[in-house]
């Protein structure tokens, strides 16, 4: 759809009202942007209860199936991911934008409802493979929900509004997850895990209302310049035109390397911390104190972060900037981790690369879609959100486990990681600046 335009000339008035006075405490919400941002914050909440309402489930279900067949789980969920992108690829080639991210969302709220089914009828074996099964699902489930709720995202918001706005949305998410885990925690013990699954059906209906509603809300923020409904039509193009754009496009493929590159390093930081967390606890129980109370600290700052510091960043320095704060902290980290790998600096660096991905870097990674074509904006975007950044992890899963049987520990990786981190830097500082320039060209980029 037509991106929002902003006056680049004149200051607009204070939006009037009581929220929108509320809001703007915290935000710069500019008049007529206050409905259509609180069924983003909405739908984004809602999204992020229905998976972390599950997401123990599928821990325990992991867990349950064998801890020794988790790197097969991974596997699988690639697998699952390259076969989803083309059938999601055709969705967007055939119905209007409202109606396929309807059609997605209620395709796994049936799952879910399927799923409910077999947890509940199977036994043995047969229930074993049942939790394999629901384990790979939920990966796919979580990536592609919020791929296509940043994708929607780009496509309402231009990149002047996206940068004021983000990081508020992103607090709707941040917020969400923290309440799905407590509805989990609350429940589950009234209800059983199975029966979780239907909250999280309702929460998934909560969404597809929010998409009607903000897309509704979303016309009124047309530039009058721009014609044509974006829920009128059907994109168009073929299913597999987010693969090939993604490796067509000089700007698509540099996107789907800084994926690449965040993945494969959150792997490396992933395995550190456990052999750390391995030799500086014993025992089962303080472990797991441990990772709730990273948890805790990172929750905590990222929600911070999104409501009071993510605008005020990305308006003082811009997307380019903005966009190497997290790969700059990765070099610092991991040349830290090199010289010292020590429980308080994993923790420090963990924390700090955790929050700073959530609140700044993912926001900010969103930023880059606004600039392209429609087609792109869900297609490539879903492509890059879902199959690229499993890649990664499977490269760097791999890679990981390559350099311990060539006898490189915690500091030795931590010294590998530091250059691809600068890598890293230089890909996310040419990304930025690409994406500005695109931006000050008024009009997207690429594949309609």
């Amino acid at each position: 759809m037509p991106a929002v335009s902003e006056d680049p000339v004149t200051d607009p008035p204070a939006p009037s009202g009581p929220l929108p006075r509320v809001l703007r405490r915290v935000v710069d919400v500019r008049p007529g942007e206050a409905p259509a941002l609180a069924w983003a914050w909405v739908y984004f909440f809602s999204i992020l209860s229905a998976y972390y309402v599950i997401r123990p489930i599928r821990d325990e279900a992991g867990v349950a199936g064998g801890v020794a067949n988790l790197p097969w789980l991974f596997t699988g969920t690639l697998v699952a991911m390259a076969a989803a992108n083309p059938l999601f690829g055709l969705l967007v080639s055939r119905l209007a934008r409202v109606r396929f991210i309807a059609v997605t969302y209620r395709f796994f709220m049936a799952n879910l409802v399927l799923f409910l089914a077999l947890f509940v009828l199977s036994t043995g074996a047969v229930h074993a493979w049942v939790g394999r099964a629901f384990y790979v699902w939920t990966a796919v489930f979580n990536l592609f929900v919020v791929s296509i709720f940043w994708a929607l995202m780009v496509d309402v918001f231009d990149s002047g509004q996206s940068r004021r706005l983000f990081g508020f949305i992103a607090a709707g998410g941040t917020l969400g997850g923290i309440a799905g885990s407590l509805l989990t925690s609350t429940l589950v013990g009234l209800l059983g895990p199975a029966a979780l699954l239907l909250l999280s059906v309702v929460l998934l209906e909560v969404a597809v209302l929010s998409v009607r509603r903000l897309s509704r809300l979303s016309h009124r923020l047309h530039d009058a310049r721009e014609a044509g409904d974006p829920d009128a039509a059907a994109i168009g193009g073929s299913a597999l035109a987010g693969l090939v754009q993604a490796v067509r496009s000089p700007y698509l493929l540099n996107i789907s390397l800084y994926m690449l590159l965040f993945t494969v390093l959150s792997t490396f930081l992933y395995f550190q911390q456990a052999s750390i967390v391995a030799e500086s606890f014993a025992d089962r129980a303080a472990r797991t104190v441990f990772f709730a109370n990273v948890d805790l600290a990172v929750n905590t700052l990222t929600l911070l972060a999104q409501v009071f510091v993510t605008g005020r960043v990305l308006a003082a320095l811009g997307v380019a900037l903005t966009l190497t704060l997290l790969p700059a902290l990765s070099v610092l980290g991991f040349l830290a981790l090199g010289v010292a790998p020590t429980l308080a600096v994993i923790v420090a660096f963990q924390v700090l690369r955790r929050a700073g991905n959530f609140a700044v870097a993912r926001p900010t990674r969103e930023i880059l879609f606004t600039v392209l074509g429609r087609e792109d904006k869900y297609k490539a975007k879903s492509f890059i959100d879902t199959f690229v950044y499993r890649a990664g992890d499977q490269a760097g899963a791999w890679s990981y486990a390559l350099m311990g049987l060539l006898g490189l520990g915690v500091s030795g990786i931590g010294l590998v990681a530091v250059p691809i981190s600068l890598a890293w830097l230089l890909n996310a500082l040419w990304l930025g600046r690409r994406q500005e320039a695109m931006a000050r060209g008024d009009r997207p980029t690429g594949r309609r």
